[in-house]
């Protein structure tokens, strides 16, 4: 069930309810712009992942700003986007089992819609769901570039998965899924720049394979936030899938720039919002936001305000807070906003952004994909 926002429009900060998850517009917009000009006049396209945000709204800004479309990991976002307005979708991930598919097949007969195989037999369930709803799906090749996750490995294994479904008469070879990352978190710009030296390597050769066989790759799509310099700039990459560069987080803020000074390229523009609800003594407070408020499987969240206090540990419902001043001005009823350490999995805590400008409440936005985990 959707439950109410935690704020009305032309509400003050202070005035939010929380846990709420807000977006500083003003850096947000700043974010997208960004990446958009990085991109603008090159021939590679903007593609960005919808499982960090998994909101309509915040898609169709983007696509406002040049990118084709949106990436989706499950048929329910996917659903969920084109639902929302979003007419060209790539499921950047495996489609498997009877039900899923059926729905992939539906949903492409309202949109472009694109899907990744790295199984034979996932490659002839495709073909078949497509032939019974009499719709020509295109399929991506996934390959492992050293994400040491899902995809076939670069080269033959490839090229004779790409030749199976460009022999499947309902299917349609589109290029590659090349998504390294494990690199997005590297923590120094040459071991980033290394892991993605590598990953184009393997592309190349994959695609000039597919080439001398006759197979042409229209979209050849990976990167994230913490790469998509490296594989905009490798004339093999014509797609970026970036997601985290729109809110940024704490882990992603432990990377490092080319001179090793911390990255910023990107503003921290998500934050929870959490009221102190117990300060039994000088040395701790507690927020109302804990594990149910925030993930912490990347780390901690970082207090954005206090430069005294630390967010020291969480539990259900409650964060402990650590005061390194006994002096802090911290107070029962104040509120604090609070970095996440992972912003994907956080926005899939709540049902509403709350989005501000100038302190004030200037938009609500709905996170119509959250716990579309099928």
């Amino acid at each position: 069930m959707t439950t109410r926002p935690p704020a009305d429009i032309g509400m003050a900060l202070e005035e939010v309810d929380t846990p709420a998850l807000l977006i500083d517009l003003d850096a947000f917009e700043r974010n997208l712009q960004h990446l958009a000009a990085a991109v603008a006049g090159s021939s590679v396209r903007l593609r960005p992942h919808a499982k960090t945000h998994k909101c309509a709204v915040i898609a169709r800004r983007q696509m406002a700003l040049g990118a084709v479309g949106a990436c989706c990991q499950k048929v329910g976002e996917a659903e969920a986007m084109v639902y929302g307005g979003v007419s060209n979708v790539l499921v950047s991930n495996q489609v498997v089992g009877a039900a899923k598919l059926k729905r992939l097949a539906a949903l492409a007969q309202q949109a472009q819609i694109y899907v990744c195989a790295d199984d034979a037999g996932n490659v002839g369930d495709l073909n078949e769901v497509a032939a019974a709803y009499k719709i020509e799906l295109p399929v991506l090749v996934e390959i492992d570039v050293g994400a040491n996750r899902c995809g076939v490995q670069p080269g033959e294994s490839a090229l004779s998965l790409a030749q199976h479904i460009d022999q499947a008469p309902c299917l349609r070879f589109a290029g590659l899924q090349a998504y390294q990352g494990r690199a997005q978190h590297l923590r120094s710009f040459e071991e980033r720049r290394q892991a993605i030296g590598q990953a184009v390597e393997q592309v190349q050769h994959t695609t000039n394979l597919m080439s001398q066989h006759g197979l042409e790759c229209e979209l050849v799509t990976g990167a994230g936030s913490g790469t998509y310099s490296f594989e905009a700039a490798s004339h093999v990459y014509n797609e970026l899938q970036a997601g985290s560069y729109i809110f940024m987080d704490v882990d992603y803020g432990k990377n490092l720039a080319a001179d090793g000074t911390p990255w910023r390229e990107f503003e921290h523009s998500l934050f929870v919002y959490a009221t102190v609800m117990s300060r039994p003594n000088n040395e701790w407070a507690v927020v109302d936001a804990g594990l149910k408020a925030l993930s912490v499987d990347s780390g901690l969240p970082q207090v954005a305000d206090v430069p005294q206090a630390e967010y020291a540990s969480a539990s259900d419902e409650h964060g402990k807070v650590l005061l390194h001043d006994p002096d802090t001005p911290v107070r029962i009823g104040d509120k604090l906003r609070l970095i996440p350490g992972h912003c994907d999995p956080t926005v899939n805590l709540y049902d509403w952004y709350v989005g501000l400008r100038n302190n004030r409440v200037e938009a609500l936005w709905p996170i119509v994909a959250r716990g579309a985990g099928h």
